[in-house]
């Protein structure tokens, strides 16, 4: 493993610290912005059109990189939820028609669409990965004329299993269905080519593998959504000439190009802002199939460990950033004071363990898990 990456992170060496789909621990040069950005907002009157605006501008650009599209398809907004909300507002689905969403999706990417099944009479369909098929087989058996909206990630956030969102896209076009996608496991370590894949919305927080802060994330709307959709909020700062703050209130029904009518109020984030940009021209500095062939030779030896024992789901098609270690008929308050004892950090969700390392975790931090497994 490249110890030059584990530098770039502040990390408390009596840790191993297993879990960035919780949150990931945070990049010295993003704690460095952060610490700026407090001595700029402590004094107001040195604030400048840039901390308004261009600043939100080199995040979109930072973004769109990493999302590969257009910076003009991008938006900032403050959670998934709100994101997949602001879908949910502007999607007409006909009555009957059915909601495809895992077993066991992330609340974030549940609730809106069972709102939206109750407005507009709408069916859930719920995928399990059926016997002897991957996840991406089972989300295709169930696309059909039927099919009005497909919900999903790029891989599950419980147990880190692949969908390939190419064929789920080409299926879904086939038969005139929309497809949401809600990115945030994925996005920043899994590669990833919006425009070929071609959702109609896709979000990602911003605190997880994108490296940055807490509530300030990214969304993908599709070029056909951005005139014809209504925003979550109204705010000032997404309107034409609100650079000019003389003029505020001589009111303009007009938005900037694109998906920045759909940014969150406060998009400036004066205190988050630097921080995110920090993130991000780290992770663009990256090659991101490196990094996530670097992780992935991690979780292989976990993957090795459960053929070992019988327990690897050969259809599982992980993607290699997060995988689960099935729990079984483990002591489980047991096994978290083992860990506990031994300072490893993981998230148990359901029945299993996720796992989830990145560029500063060693081969000797995955077989001190292991070992606590035993």
């Amino acid at each position: 493993m490249n110890n030059s990456y584990k530098s770039l992170f502040l990390h408390d060496e009596s840790v191993t610290y297993l879990n960035c789909s919780y949150m990931s621990p945070m990049l010295k040069s993003v704690k460095e912005a952060g610490l700026k950005a407090l001595d700029t907002r402590a004094k107001p009157w040195k604030l400048t059109v840039d901390d308004w605006f261009t600043k939100a501008e080199t995040l979109r650009d930072l973004a769109a990189k990493i999302f590969r599209t257009s910076n003009n398809n991008i938006a900032l907004i403050p959670s998934a939820s709100y994101g997949l909300s602001l879908a949910a507002k502007n999607i007409g689905l006909q009555a009957g028609k059915n909601i495809l969403v895992l077993e066991h999706n992330f609340p974030s990417n549940y609730y809106p669409w069972e709102n939206l099944a109750k407005q507009q009479n709408l069916q859930i369909v719920t995928i399990q990965q059926t016997a002897g098929k991957n996840f991406t087989e089972s989300i295709l058996e169930k696309i059909d004329d039927n099919t009005g909206l497909i919900a999903i990630p790029n891989c599950h956030w419980i147990s880190g299993v692949w969908i390939d969102l190419k064929k789920i896209s080409e299926a879904a076009k086939s038969v005139g269905s929309l497809l949401v996608l809600d990115l945030s496991q994925s996005l920043g370590v899994l590669p990833i080519d919006i425009d070929d894949i071609q959702p109609d919305f896709a979000v990602s927080v911003g605190y997880k593998w994108m490296l940055g802060p807490y509530s300030l994330g990214y969304m993908y709307v599709a070029e056909k959504w951005q005139e014809r959709s209504e925003p979550l909020e109204y705010s000032w700062q997404p309107r034409k000439g609100s650079e000019n703050f003389a003029d505020l209130t001589d009111y303009v029904s007009g938005y900037k190009k694109g998906a920045r009518k759909f940014d969150m109020g406060e998009v400036s984030q004066i205190n988050l802002m630097p921080m995110a940009i920090a993130a991000l021209e780290q992770i663009n500095a990256w090659d991101i199939q490196a990094v996530q062939s670097q992780i992935k030779m991690l979780t292989d030896i976990i993957v090795n460990y459960e053929r070992s024992n019988g327990s690897y789901n050969e259809y599982a098609l992980n993607a290699g950033h997060i995988i689960s270690i099935p729990l079984h008929d483990k002591n489980i308050p047991e096994l978290k004071q083992r860990l506990i004892d031994n300072n490893v950090i993981v998230s148990f969700r359901a029945t299993s363990i996720r796992v989830s390392p990145h560029v500063y975790n060693t081969v000797e931090d995955i077989e001190k898990l292991l070992n606590c497994l035993k």
